[in-house]
């Protein structure tokens, strides 16, 4: 198993960190599987994957490039370059990192993912470039026009997250934080299951990445220390991106019509603020009336109060959606 020896000032220092470069990486490694995990994620797939085929066919070296890019096991690291800035970065600023890789290091890099000799149509220069630029495609075309759904939910795991942290300490908020994570006690974190050498993580920049697509990877700059864990979201936020029946949406107002149907599982105040976009003084008006109508109940978790459905919002959501 691949581990790290994180030492407990990089613990401290660690932050989590949106990043428009690896939700595009992400969605590129969903559109070249073309499988998905939830129904959102294949209505998605059926509105970008033909175009994205249709994109490669005509750019067979580009083609190529991203397969061997996308190894068994192991990413070329040029393709998923550690975020470099504090703050969030544009993704015109961080997919420069890809197109400005030297293409002699995107060789070898490909010639590790692919674990073999790099196909001789792959021995030219453009290969960052060309990378650079489908992820360009992919971000304008099938990521962007979704950004702010795509934000609120990685918002919302943050949140449920820093909970999990506040709560149960980090073995709690890392546990299961990505396929093959765990924390094994004292300073080592499990990374995944294949057979690494250890790592020791010490006075580095560890940053935690949400994506919504259900992939996952690391990714290290020794040079600059920074390490990062690209994670994917809770899959019942990811699953909570669909509307409000348009008849619940008139009984209740479009709004407060939302919340209800994210109540599908408990949910914080925080985490609704994060999910619709609204402010919080409308989620409390609105959870307020849904708790009046006894359509909501709450309990205490912790430091949280989680909201979720009764058996009556249950029924009249379920009989709004097989309406």
């Amino acid at each position: 198993m691949g581990w790290w020896d994180l030492s407990t000032d990089t613990l401290a220092g660690s932050r989590f960190l949106v990043s428009p470069l690896a939700e595009a990486i992400a969605a590129l490694k969903m559109l070249e599987r073309g499988t998905a995990a939830y129904p959102s994620e294949r209505a998605w797939l059926d509105v970008h994957l033909p175009a994205y085929r249709k994109r490669l066919a005509g750019d067979p070296i580009t083609a190529l490039t991203v397969r061997s890019a996308l190894g068994r096991t192991w990413n070329a690291d040029f393709l998923t370059p550690t975020p470099a800035h504090e703050g969030e970065a544009t993704f015109t600023e961080e997919v420069r990192a890809v197109r400005e890789a030297p293409p002699a290091a995107a060789r070898d890099d490909l010639t590790v993912s692919l674990g073999g000799p790099l196909p001789a149509e792959l021995h030219r220069d453009d290969l960052p470039e060309r990378t650079a630029g489908l992820l360009e495609w992919v971000w304008t075309h099938a990521v962007l026009p979704d950004w702010p759904r795509r934000r609120r939910i990685m918002e919302a795991d943050v949140v449920a997250r820093t909970a999990q942290l506040s709560r149960g300490g980090w073995a709690e908020a890392l546990d299961g934080l990505r396929p093959g994570m765990r924390w094994l006690g004292g300073s080592r974190l499990q990374i995944n299951t294949h057979d690494y050498p250890p790592r020791r993580v010490s006075g580095a920049r560890l940053m935690f990445v949400p994506v919504t697509p259900r992939h996952a990877w690391v990714s290290w700059d020794e040079t600059r220390r920074r390490f990062a864990l690209v994670y994917p979201c809770s899959g019942t936020l990811v699953g909570a991106g669909a509307p409000a029946p348009e008849g619940l949406g008139r009984l209740l107002g479009p709004a407060r019509a939302g919340v209800l149907v994210l109540l599908e599982t408990p949910m914080s105040t925080t985490q609704l603020v994060a999910l619709t976009g609204q402010g919080l003084g409308s989620v409390g008006r609105h959870l307020k009336v849904l708790l009046d109508a006894r359509l909501v109940e709450r309990r205490r978790a912790g430091r949280s109060v989680l909201y979720y459905r009764t058996t009556a919002g249950e029924v009249l959501v379920a009989a709004q959606r097989d309406g």
